[in-house]
């Protein structure tokens, strides 16, 4: 029946699939992706919507502009569907977080083409998912296609957080008709590469909540040169200690069960058996160390987890500040009860002269999750299969995307991705490092997946 299914699936995807001159579109492809990179898109994000507008409208493509600040418009397009099942919602973040062009080999804005990779800021972070939406826009309106949903493409301000307030948020509280949608598909996936050879896709279909606190200690104040035990610093930095090799209680929901399942699956042996161990009491807590020390975006799936970022205490070199701070950044397990955790924090640091006080700036509120068994999933999951020929894990994002705004509405809410090396976030060549980039083949790769993906969920005919 297994089988059976995925070609009943496979059989649906549209026949224009196989009338695409894929050569010629994706020369074409690559001068967008390259022309939306060379874009410095640090600080505002009006010229790209100013290119993705005059390419779509030359293709006879409405567009409509929604700003809170002009600096900072979200562009929408809409191709209209028979109205027999809910829009589809495609997007990408028109920023980038900024950069140090001293730390880039290849001028960061220059989409420098070199040994086979595309290099440029936005690249990866989110370049390649608006390149793919804008393209396949296109050749949906080249091929009249007939939809059974509308489709609707979203170019999405302040994602990276320099104009937060005039995006997702905005649209949401201002425009959502306009972008109201049955699903949506954003960043936060993609496929992973190793040694050069796709591996597996993942899909995001939850992600955590970005929470955090502070951690004040208070002691009396007095001179440097007279030592005390209650030095408020020295409080401070064993909690931080604590807190930073504190191992919480690890919780598994279905999304991170069916990946670390389906990642045994893919996994060399001894990789294999961690995940399998994962499971076992007896020996799980020696798979969290190893992951902790040798895979911590993996094992932050398993937890609500805590990174102390900041520290901030004293004002001159022989006074003993009577307070000092440590900020925490605590990414939350969707369903995690906060009080309850902070309280679980408190035994661990076990110091009365540390107080906890939760931050309620970024916190984001408990969504439901995208649903793996939906048709929608099933036809990502075929699409990435049609392209690459490889597996797809359901995953948890461990950061942060916009779809969490979404997910509260009812959109069902998958990440998606390109194909990208998974040595290079260890070499400094991965998103939001100096030296992000993209391999050349995974600009075609990523169109065809996404082009496969949204006929088949728009149900395109031609």
């Amino acid at each position: 029946m297994r089988y059976t299914a995925a070609f009943l699936l496979l059989s649906a995807f549209p026949a224009a699939a196989q009338k695409i001159d894929w050569p010629k579109v994706n020369d074409e492809a690559m001068r967008n992706y390259q022309s939306l990179v060379q874009i410095d898109s640090t600080t505002s994000e009006a010229a790209v919507a100013a290119f993705v507008k005059k390419t779509l409208e030359a293709e006879g493509i409405p567009v409509a502009i929604a700003a809170k600040d002009p600096a900072h418009p979200n562009l929408i397009a809409r191709l209209k569907g028979n109205g027999s099942k809910k829009p589809l919602l495609i997007m990408g973040h028109s920023d980038t977080v900024k950069i140090d062009p001293s730390k880039w080999t290849f001028p960061p804005f220059s989409a420098t083409r070199s040994g086979g990779y595309v290099y440029g800021r936005g690249t990866l972070d989110d370049k390649s998912n608006l390149f793919a939406a804008m393209t396949t826009m296109i050749l949906l309106k080249r091929n009249n296609a007939r939809l059974d949903r509308d489709v609707i493409l979203l170019s999405e301000s302040g994602e990276e957080g320099g104009s937060a307030g005039m995006g997702m948020g905005y649209m949401v509280s201002e425009h959502y008709p306009e972008i109201e949608a049955d699903a949506c598909l954003a960043e936060g996936g993609g496929v992973i590469r190793r040694g050069g050879v796709a591996r597996f896709a993942t899909v995001q279909t939850m992600e955590k909540r970005p929470s955090g606190a502070q951690l004040v200690a208070k002691g009396p104040s007095g001179h440097g040169s007279r030592p005390t035990r209650s030095n408020a610093i020295a409080h401070l930095s064993d909690a931080v200690a604590k807190v930073a090799y504190w191992d919480p209680p690890m919780r598994l929901n279905d999304t991170t069960r069916t990946y670390f399942e389906k990642l045994a699956q893919v996994s060399d042996p001894e990789d294999a058996a961690r995940f399998h161990d994962l499971l076992d009491p007896a020996k799980s807590a020696a798979v969290r160390e190893y992951l902790a020390i040798n895979e911590p975006a993996t094992y932050s799936m398993l937890h609500t987890s805590i990174s102390p970022n900041m520290i901030n205490g004293g004002f001159q070199r022989n006074v003993i500040p009577s307070e000092a701070t440590a900020t925490l950044d605590i990414r939350a397990l969707p369903d995690e009860d906060m009080p309850a955790f902070y309280e679980m924090m408190r035994k661990v640091i076990n110091d009365p002269a540390v107080e906890i006080v939760p931050s309620q700036a970024g916190n984001r509120a408990t969504t439901p999750p995208g649903s793996i068994t939906s048709d929608i999933y099933k036809a990502i999951e075929a699409a990435f299969k049609q392209t690459y020929g490889i597996m797809t894990l359901p995953m948890m994002g461990t950061g942060a995307t916009d779809m969490s705004q979404l997910r509260p509405r009812g959109v069902q809410c998958y990440g998606i991705g390109a194909a990208r090396d998974d040595e290079d976030v260890l070499k400094g060549f991965g998103a939001h490092s100096d030296q992000e980039r993209m391999p050349e083949d995974s600009v075609a790769k990523h169109l065809q997946f996404y082009w496969t993906a949204v006929t088949t969920i728009s149900g395109a005919k031609f």
